[in-house]
């Protein structure tokens, strides 16, 4: 195995790091504004609050794995970072944009008591939890069906052109595949109201993203070169992805919550992985011109420069898991109604 193929292997988990961790920060900003319906405006806040809290230590360490997927393209394969990012600029741009309102919601929405000061960022909160998945995996989803980049490995398309019904459904498909994700460990880390309504949550949520992830696969298929790439057994792989969905289900009815946890995070990691291994040897595929297409070789940085990333991932990126891993373990603890609210 070359370092070409390390490297993309190592962004492959990246981006999986990254679902992963931040999936459920993305549904429980989405799910927000619903979880936390009442009649009393103090007691919505006090729920709101609550559910924030559930992520409050985490959902900025977890956005720092895409940061670094970002920064890796750009060492490890500078033509994919360049094509990718001029390519898809109005795209990244309203995805920073979302992350940014909804980083800075985070920061301040509690600076003051002002219902409609709280409320305000509150839909920020919302609004960039929703439209940061579904942009990004319209992006990825663009990038394994193909977009058209000529021979000299420029994007000669528009920002319409990503807005197709693959990429759509890839999107939207992630958006409540997360609000899933993010319903089940809100009824892990929360009790009483909470926790019973995101139980409730889970269980309505889990069919339609079930059909979601299927229809995805389904279409994988179809819009996608999936069946040559992946060989004699195309299916193996998505096939646990499927079973894991599956798994999520049963474990949600039977209210073993932390195994329906174990389970989506699962059903991520192989949908990112049969995602790579889709698109491997290549990194962005060209609708024009199969021989146009980037790949790991035509793309990258030379040896003397993935070798020295290679050094300093194996030294730093230990001590970022074992850092990472810390504070999830001392922020384990579920929280209640009155011990974790601040203002």
């Amino acid at each position: 195995m070359d370092l070409n193929t390390i490297w993309f292997i190592l962004i492959a988990v990246l981006y999986a790091g990254f679902f992963i961790l931040e999936g459920f920060d993305f549904g429980v900003g989405i799910l927000l504004p619903f979880l936390s319906r009442g009649k009393d405006p103090a007691a919505v806040d006090n729920k709101r609050r609550l559910m924030i809290n559930t992520i409050g230590p985490h959902w900025d360490g977890n956005e720092v794995w895409l940061l670094t997927a970002g920064g890796a393209t750009f060492a490890a394969f500078p033509e994919w970072y360049a094509t990718m990012f001029s390519g898809f600029y109005m795209a990244f741009f309203l995805l920073v944009l979302a992350l940014i309102v909804r980083g800075v919601a985070f920061e301040y929405r509690s600076k003051t008591q002002d219902p409609r000061w709280r409320t305000l960022w509150d839909w920020c909160i919302f609004a960039g939890s929703l439209i940061s998945p579904f942009l990004i995996a319209v992006a990825l989803a663009n990038i394994v069906r193909g977009v058209p980049i000529d021979g000299d490995m420029q994007y000669v398309g528009t920002f319409f052109t990503l807005l197709n019904p693959y990429a759509l459904l890839a999107g939207v498909s992630a958006v409540f595949a997360f609000m899933l994700y993010g319903a089940i460990f809100l009824s892990l880390k929360t009790s009483g109201q909470i926790m019973e309504k995101a139980r409730i949550t889970a269980r309505r949520l889990w069919p339609v993203a079930t059909v979601g992830l299927l229809a995805y696969l389904v279409a994988t298929y179809f819009a996608t070169d999936i069946l040559d790439q992946l060989g004699v057994n195309p299916g193996v792989v998505p096939l646990a992805g499927v079973v894991a969905v599956l798994l999520v289900g049963y474990f949600v009815y039977k209210k073993r919550n932390g195994w329906a946890f174990l389970m989506m995070a699962v059903t991520i990691a192989v949908n990112v992985v049969t995602l790579f291994m889709n698109l491997y040897p290549r990194v962005m595929v060209s609708s024009i011109n199969p021989g146009w297409s980037l790949t790991i070789y035509n793309a990258s940085s030379s040896d003397y420069t993935l070798r020295v990333m290679t050094i300093v991932a194996l030294v730093f990126v230990p001590l970022v898991l074992i850092y990472q891993g810390w504070s999830y373990w001392v922020f384990r603890k579920r929280l209640t109604q009155d011990s974790h609210l601040e203002y």
